[in-house]
């Protein structure tokens, strides 16, 4: 591929090098290869059920613990929030009041979701601001017909010169209301939740990654929100944010596979999705790191059912670690018995859900400890799983690479061949749904980080079809963070319960039980 000048200015200009550039071109060219399904994590095969004594032990293994290790929770919260608004934003661009009815209009559209929207109307903790501004502006709202209410109200959420919610971070929306009147947004939750597990000697450590137009906002926020949040939690709070970096975009290319070019002749780049926050992640310094999305929170009252299981997971990766590291000195030394490297391998099978290859015990005593620790010795993710109720997403799943290693990995569905029968099939079969619930360790038995960039397979990216002022293009987008990023990761799934998992992603959503105060 030959740039001119011109690009190679552009390119050196976002912080990404030609070389870098030429094999994003080259994935465009070979293509991305499906994953591999060998077949569905189970219980009891990639996924642990715990009972109820071994929970009290793993919250316990934490709580002893917390106050000698730095805690961190890490908030993707760069989304704004339009698509919550898809259904709502779909009704203002079809809706004529003088030709039809709201009623009318979603029995012909079949909108389930706009009729649920104005039958809960009330309850949606925005319902007090959109009203108090649209009697604002329009002292005789009330006396409006039904429909006439209906459609200021939704144009009073949405409009770019009015409250222009589909704008707004995710993070920073109106997502609960409590007593008086009193809005919480999904940020604040963030915090109050936050202190009840990943407090460490009196302080709480947040860092979200956020659209840097909107870092003003956040700061806003939390000074409005900064002392009433540790008045009632009796915690301090260390919030700390990044941006996704601009050398993690990626060249968008024509059908034909050539760089497709902006109206000046300019290299079009996008934003690469979720795994570019691996270079965030990987700017961190924390011996736990917790991973939530930023629409994932309850109400105060189910706040303390979520802690536990963040304790639960916190408490099986401490004591993994610890076991891990005792193996990983003992390697180092190198004058191990054939006891104990089996002790060692078994570990690695029966706690760590690592598939030993099967000509292990023919190798020689020297490469079997340099096999053993090169399992070992990697970054550690415990990742919450929940019982599969047909949300879309992600899930668990023992997949087989091109090397023919065995690993367990979370898929998303499009990575997954569906015309294939066989990977239909397990696809189908899946009893679990991946949540984003992760508790990780990015420190060596050294006290070193490990370079998240090292564990990354680039051949889990995906390749989407989009379009630009009309013509068509592709897209690459890096592998996800908690999907190809995280491949090459020591994994261990553990079954939570569905309490745990409350995302936002319709603002109907807002309607159900865990973001309702009654």
């Amino acid at each position: 591929m030959n740039f001119s000048k011109k690009d190679i200015k552009q390119i050196e200009h976002k912080g990404i090098t030609v070389g870098q550039v030429q094999q994003q071109i080259e994935l465009f060219e070979s293509g991305l290869p499906y994953s591999n399904l060998i077949e569905e994590a189970t219980i009891d095969n990639g996924i642990v059920r715990l009972t109820q004594d071994e929970i009290t032990h793993f919250i316990s293994c934490f709580e002893t613990k917390k106050d000698e290790v730095l805690v961190l929770k890490f908030v993707p919260a760069s989304g704004a929030a339009t698509r919550m608004f898809k259904f709502l934003f779909k009704f203002l661009e079809e809706y004529s009041l003088e030709e039809e009815s709201v009623n009318s209009y979603v029995n012909t559209h079949k909108n389930k979701g706009l009729s649920l929207f104005f039958i809960g109307l009330e309850k949606f903790p925005f319902y007090h601001i959109v009203i108090e501004k649209l009697l604002e502006i329009f002292p005789n709202f009330n006396s409006l017909s039904i429909n006439e209410q209906g459609l200021k109200f939704v144009e009073m959420m949405l409009d770019s010169d009015k409250l222009n919610f589909g704008d707004f971070p995710k993070g920073l929306l109106p997502f609960h209301e409590y007593r008086n009147k009193v809005i919480s947004t999904a940020f604040e939750e963030h915090l109050y939740e936050s202190a009840l597990y990943s407090s460490s000697n009196d302080t709480t450590k947040l860092h979200f990654t956020i659209s840097e137009k909107h870092k003003h906002k956040f700061d806003k926020e939390f000074s409005r929100i900064e002392k009433k949040v540790e008045d009632k939690t009796g915690s301090k709070f260390d919030i700390s944010f990044s941006y996704q970096k601009e050398s993690t975009d990626t060249i968008a290319v024509t059908p034909k596979n050539k760089p497709f070019r902006e109206e000046d002749d300019s290299l079009l780049f996008r934003p690469s999705g979720h795994g570019a926050l691996i270079e965030n992640l990987n700017d961190l310094e924390a011996d736990i790191i917790f991973i939530k999305n930023i629409d994932n929170v309850v109400t105060y009252k189910y706040k303390e059912d979520v802690a536990k299981y963040k304790k639960v997971l916190a408490g099986i990766l401490l004591k993994l670690q610890e076991q891990a590291f005792q193996y990983l000195d003992m390697l180092g030394e190198g004058n191990l018995s054939e006891g104990q490297l089996i002790e060692i391998a078994e570990f690695l099978a029966n706690k760590m859900t690592v598939r030993i290859s099967s000509e292990f015990e023919k190798y020689s005593l020297k490469y079997q400890i340099e096999y053993l620790t090169e399992k070992l010795n990697r970054p550690i993710r415990v990742c919450g799983m929940v019982k599969n109720e047909g949300e879309p997403g992600g899930g668990p799943f023992w997949i087989k690479d091109e090397s023919g290693n065995i690993s367990l990995q979370i898929v998303e569905s499009a990575q997954i061949n569906k015309k294939d029968r066989n990977q239909k099939r397990i696809l189908k079969n899946a009893t679990h749904f991946n949540p984003v619930d992760l508790v990780c360790g990015i420190n060596n038995y050294k006290g070193e980080k490990f370079n998240l960039k090292k564990f990354v397979d680039a051949k889990a990216a995906f390749i989407s079809m989009k379009t630009k002022t009309g013509k068509d293009l592709k897209a690459l987008e890096l592998p996800g963070l908690w999907n190809g990023s995280m491949a090459n990761w020591n994994t261990i799934f553990v079954e939570v319960p569905l309490i745990t998992f409350n995302p936002v992603k319709t603002v109907n959503d807002l309607l159900k039980a865990p973001h309702q105060i009654k």
